[in-house]
């Protein structure tokens, strides 16, 4: 059976599943990275979303789950400003969403009106009651600053895995050893000087009053604007409870609608306060921003890894070597932004 076939099938299914029209035709649409998308048009004349998970026993995550999950756990207290989970089907690795109105934001159309949005929304989801034991870590999720240090440690060390055979590896060798690890060297000992200043302990745990229900991948690389100013938030394979100075390091860091450096701030104190944290959450994201620099600085250079490559891969066959190179300019200017 073909791929195409295969997913006519599970769309049969789980539409049926769901309630609804039997599906007329698949049509895959553009921006995924990870996964493949489709507009799955209905019987009916209506549309739905089908989303395929990329799925390789090299990356052990489980991506439809923490999404559902999520979305499930939003939406039934009332927040909707994310895709309504329709139907899934774990084995096949798919599942059916509602098909929200919207466009992706440009770089230069970013208000702080949208900020405000994503504020709002990080704030909704960890409603009364916070419920964080529902879900599972997000990933790569940290309970204390030393796995926030141990997180990054790994992401650098991998990046010394480049495909020799990549496009433009040499290049991104290069940088990673001329550029990356030396920059992180630095900024992990910033850290840990802070944190003796401040009277943290790097080892100890925050308390369970202190996690959040974390969307991760937090961005406007994963929203949608309808002509109405309505933002909705999309894309949630990595969400679970995490630590808050993760979401709003994360959010400040992601690359490619990049949050104005002066709304960093006002972005971090304000869903802080949102979230009620505590002064030793408020220390752990001013702490931690470099630290988050560089670790996107190493998601970016996933394109230059063996798994990364094959995600990619799965998504979007097309137009590797220009992917690697925009990835690698991308690090770069990351790591030229540690300070600032």
């Amino acid at each position: 059976m073909s791929d195409d076939a295969a997913l006519l099938a599970a769309a049969r299914s789980l539409t049926q599943t769901a309630g609804l029209a039997p599906p007329a035709g698949l049509t895959q649409l553009t921006g995924g990275k990870n996964n493949r998308v489709f507009r799955l048009g209905l019987t009916d004349g209506t549309s739905v979303i089908l989303k395929s998970y990329h799925n390789d026993p090299r990356d052990t995550r489980d991506r439809l789950g923490a999404e559902w999950a999520f979305l499930e756990y939003v939406w039934s207290r009332g927040v909707h400003s994310v895709p309504q989970p329709l139907a899934c089907d774990r084995a096949a690795h798919v599942a059916l969403y509602a098909l929200v109105p919207g466009r992706r934001l440009a770089r230069q159309e970013l208000r702080r009106a949208h900020i405000q949005a994503a504020v709002n929304f990080a704030v909704a989801i960890n409603g009364a009651p916070r419920e964080v034991s529902q879900l599972r870590p997000a990933s790569e999720a940290c309970f204390s600053l030393t796995e926030h240090l141990a997180t990054v440690d790994r992401r650098v060390s991998r990046c010394d895995a480049i495909e020799p055979l990549a496009p433009v590896a040499a290049d991104a060798q290069r940088f990673v050893r001329q550029t990356l690890q030396p920059a992180w060297v630095t900024v992990r000992q910033k850290i840990f000087e802070g944190a003796r200043r401040s009277g943290i302990d790097p080892a100890a745990q925050i308390g369970s009053h202190e996690i959040c229900i974390s969307p991760s991948d937090f961005g406007f690389h994963n929203a949608l604007v309808d002509d109405g100013g309505n933002t909705t938030f999309i894309d949630f394979e990595y969400a679970g409870r995490d630590d808050p100075a993760k979401l709003v390091c994360d959010f400040f860091c992601q690359p490619e609608i990049p949050i104005p450096v002066e709304s960093h701030v006002e972005f971090r104190d304000d869903v802080l306060n949102g979230l009620g944290a505590s002064e030793a959450t408020r220390v752990r994201s001013r702490l931690l921003l470099d630290a988050y620099r560089v670790k996107w600085a190493c998601i970016m250079l996933n394109e230059f890894l063996p798994v990364g490559a094959a995600r990619r891969a799965f998504a979007d066959q097309k137009n590797v070597a220009d992917r690697e190179f925009a990835q690698l300019r991308k690090a770069e200017a990351t790591v030229a932004a540690i300070g600032s």
